[in-house]
């Protein structure tokens, strides 16, 4: 059993005795079970017996002389009765043996169990006192050596309060207390460390001796209670043996009558007496009413196929046509033995002695019923996997469409920014077919950097030539279309005005507006880049570029080297983009001024750390620059980013001398960037905890002033902040301040929120948010009040000593922090008044700056 060895531990002493429990128990069952089954075995006999005189007393009926079966139910009867005896005599047998030596078997196990928990307590109990003496007497070490700490401390004090020259009475009390307190330690400290080499001392020989010698004599007594238990189970088995001789003489006696019964006319009359007619067939029709509320996307009967289903189909159509090749081999296995009849298996064994003798009267084998079955499973998967393809195959190279309303206009509020971009010329409509083919075979061979780019996206690095496009192009007769030049088609895609990066989904539906603009984006789906064509006809269509074995383009017409070419033939033939959709290129949507190449930003060094990526130091290539770069990390979902390509939206309206100036927004590839300018002081808080000795009352009072004059900008742009502190300003040349962060930001005059408080920094925000999640421009005033506090108090945290929820707490009784060391009384005054609990009472930012710069001009 390896206990000595391997049963040490406190796991395995519980588990132990666990297991002497279970074998208890099930002696108790076995106990039971043969109580129960010799009283069953009693019954059986006795019931037999009665049964055997029952079947004899035919024996006077001199009507079934010579009969054979007379003859063979008498025998019968007669082994009946002999086979009542054998039972009677094995559960005597079973009785006065094998139950006596259960009952002794399960006394002897409890005492033994009883002698080892005794023992195993004992030894624990030893070791565990010891163990708490250990926990004591460090205990009274610790007290002992802040008792020595404190009186040395004491001692010290007053040594250096005394003149050296002579002593005092004080003085050498202390001494003479300090002294104890040294004795005591020391002892502490000897007693300690024996009592340690005591505990070392028995845990050595609890694990090295004791348990392991009463380990071994729990598998001595183990093994040897195992080999009583067989013996007990021999007997058992032995008494209940019926396959003697007699036992099959009388099985084959009564097989031998069986043998001539004749079952096919069992339930002929049966049959005829209850048959019935054929069932109507079961109609499962569609609840319309499910989707009344669904806003028309979901259809009865019909597959929905969006970006919230269109992965789940695939994967279900890989689970379906897997199940489906397994059962087809599985009906290949059943089908091997030939099927004849209705259902019944052809066998050429046509014995007639024994069991296997009834075969043609035997129940059908249960091949066919299972091969029934799974031609059932068959058709089900079927039907579902033919249902599914159909709703790819009308997809086609579209991507999937939105699952759900677009509402990313009213989430980022920012539906005014429109880019102010002139259309294009548009191809008329008497381009020729010789004009086309200038410009597609005018085409240099793609740049290095393009094949570097597309790689990802082919199957094959070595295109072929593209098929040629149709004889004719037309132009779109429902509106103007650009015109194709063979300098746009020269360029790598990374450098058509038309393709614009990983920009967002949502952030794509808010370029296209009007029917035929259409640009080229770059998304990530299942750790696989793919190329996605983006269309406004009369909804926001996208179309993934399919690519061929080739590494060439398409969508459902010809195909091509590039994906320049592919728009450019897109756009100039008039084809529309698939036959279903029927979505024409009219006219290209560049990219945005304030757009930036992500490879004209070089990053330098790392400068800190934002909720969406990294914050680094950067250089523009294109003009020598240094900037700052927030990024993006890939990972995040689509809704994080587009919040991250929020904060660059709003800064891009905003120009003032106190607001972080935005230069650009990259998002031509991974990971995205937004480019601000670089503020040389980094971040106020740091600034002012670092700098705080050089720092003037008038110093800190321009520095408010500086971020009220920036909030008094935010106010009148109806620009919320939601997260003014210290650490989200930083300082610019001659110590100016500039706000920063708008990653919270919301341009509306009143913004309310229910999404919970993970995010919500507790100590700067108003009550009126906390409480009710509504923000306006004088929430911000709170927070600015707590502002000014840190700037005065030189970058202290502000309900110091406090959680967010004992400062809430705090704040809804009344309470207001203190007046900084150094702040004015007109300060802390200003301060006060944006600390106001009723919003209306709280001033506004430009009467905050006039109320600043007076005091500064003074």
């Amino acid at each position: 059993m390896g206990y000595a060895s391997n049963g040490a531990g406190r796991a395995a002493h519980e588990a132990l005795l666990a297991r002497q429990d279970a074998e208890l128990r099930l002696m108790e069952t076995m106990k039971r079970s043969l109580q129960a089954k010799m009283k069953s075995d009693r019954e059986y006999a006795l019931a037999l017996s009665a049964a055997a005189a029952q079947g004899q007393k035919m024996d006077k009926c001199e009507e079934l002389n010579g009969s054979v079966i007379a003859s063979a139910w008498r025998t019968m009867t007669e082994e009946w009765e002999n086979t009542s005896r054998l039972i009677k005599a094995n559960v005597e047998a079973l009785d006065s043996k094998a139950l006596d030596r259960l009952n002794s078997l399960m006394i002897e196990r409890r005492k033994a169990r009883k002698v080892y928990h005794e023992d195993h307590s004992k030894i624990s109990s030893q070791f565990t006192q010891l163990s708490e003496e250990v926990q004591r007497k460090q205990s009274e070490y610790q007290k002992c050596l802040e008792s020595y700490k404190q009186m040395r401390a004491k001692f010290e004090e007053n040594y250096l309060k005394c003149p050296t020259s002579r002593g005092g009475r004080k003085l050498d009390e202390t001494r003479d207390k300090y002294g104890k307190a040294c004795r005591r330690l020391h002892r502490a400290h000897n007693e300690y460390v024996l009592l340690l080499a005591e505990a070392t001392e028995c845990e050595r020989a609890l694990r090295t001796s004791s348990l392991p010698a009463l380990l071994d004599q729990q598998r001595r007594l183990g093994e040897a209670t195992a080999s009583s238990w067989k013996g007990i189970l021999l007997e058992v088995v032995q008494r209940a043996d019926f396959t003697s001789e007699k036992f099959k003489e009388i099985q084959n006696k009564v097989e031998s009558v069986v043998q001539n019964l004749r079952p096919h006319e069992e339930y002929k009359e049966f049959i005829e007496k209850y048959k019935s007619p054929p069932q109507m067939p079961i109609t499962f029709n569609f609840d319309e009413s499910l989707v009344e509320d669904t806003s028309g996307k979901l259809q009865p009967n019909q597959l929905t196929v969006d970006n919230l289903t269109v992965e789940w189909l695939k994967e279900k159509l890989t689970e379906l046509e897997n199940i489906l090749q397994e059962n087809r081999e599985k009906q290949t296995t059943l089908q091997g033995p030939e099927i004849i009849g209705n259902g019944v298996c052809k066998n050429n064994n046509t014995g007639i002695n024994g069991v296997n003798g009834i075969d043609r009267y035997s129940p059908p084998p249960t091949e066919p019923m299972k091969l029934l079955e799974l031609r059932v499973s068959e058709r089900k998967c079927a039907k579902q996997a033919e249902m599914i393809r159909a709703a790819l195959a009308e997809l086609g190279c579209e991507e999937a469409p939105s699952g759900c309303p677009d509402l990313s206009a009213d989430t980022v509020g920012v539906d005014c920014l429109e880019p102010d971009v002139p259309d294009r010329s548009s191809l008329g409509s008497k381009a020729s077919m010789d004009t086309l083919k200038l410009h597609l075979h005018s085409i240099v061979p793609p740049k290095p950097f393009f094949r570097l780019f597309t790689r990802p996206f082919r199957r094959k690095s070595a295109p072929s030539s593209p098929a040629l496009p149709p004889k004719t192009f037309r132009s779109s007769s429902e509106g103007p279309s650009d015109s194709v030049s063979v300098s746009e088609t020269e360029r790598s895609l990374v450098d058509q005005e038309w393709f614009h990066g990983v920009l967002p989904r949502e952030e794509v539906v808010r370029l296209l507006r009007a029917d035929g603009d259409y640009l080229v984006r770059e998304t990530t789906r299942n750790h696989a880049r793919q190329l996605v064509l983006s269309v406004c006809w009369g909804q926001h269509k996208h179309f993934i570029v399919q690519t061929t074995p080739e590494g060439h383009y398409r969508f459902e017409g010809a195909a091509f080297p590039s994906v320049a070419e592919l728009v450019a033939w897109q756009r100039a033939s008039g084809v529309p983009v698939t036959a279903r959709s029927g979505a024409l290129l009219r006219r290209a949507v560049p990219r945005e001024t304030w757009e930036l190449n992500n490879d004209h930003v070089q990053l330098l060094d790392k400068i800190g750390r934002g909720n969406f990526g990294d914050v680094y130091k950067a250089r523009l290539k294109t003009t020598g620059q240094e900037v700052a770069v927030k990024t993006c990390r890939v990972a995040l979902p689509e809704e994080q980013k587009r919040t991250f390509l929020q904060e660059g939206r709003i800064l891009k309206q905003y120009q003032h001398p106190n607001i972080v100036r935005l230069i650009g927004i990259a998002v031509q590839k991974q990971p995205i960037m937004i480019v601000m300018e670089l503020v040389s002081g980094g971040s106020l808080l740091t600034f002012l905890r670092t700098r705080a000795s050089n720092l003037s009352f008038r110093s800190l009072l321009a520095m408010c002033r500086d971020a009220a004059a920036g909030m008094r900008y935010l106010e009148s742009k109806n620009c919320i902040h939601r997260d003014l502190a210290a650490r989200n300003c930083l300082v610019g040349d001659d110590n100016i301040v500039k706000i920063s962060d708008f990653g919270m930001s919301r341009e509306e005059e009143e913004y309310i929120v229910s999404g919970g408080m993970k995010q919500i920094p507790i100590k700067w925000t108003a009550p009126e948010a906390l409480n009710f999640g509504k923000y306006t421009s004088l929430c911000d005033v709170w927070s600015y009040g707590v502002l000014m506090w840190e700037i005065f108090s030189k970058g202290d945290t502000p309900y110091a000593g406090m959680s967010n929820s004992r400062a809430r707490e705090k704040i809804d009784n009344g309470y207001r922090m203190p007046a900084p060391e150094g702040c004015s009384e007109d300060v802390y005054a200003l301060m006060l008044r944006c600390w106001e609990y009723e919003p209306e009472k709280r001033p506004h930012f430009h009467q905050i700056y006039t109320l600043i710069d007076n005091i500064y001009n003074r």
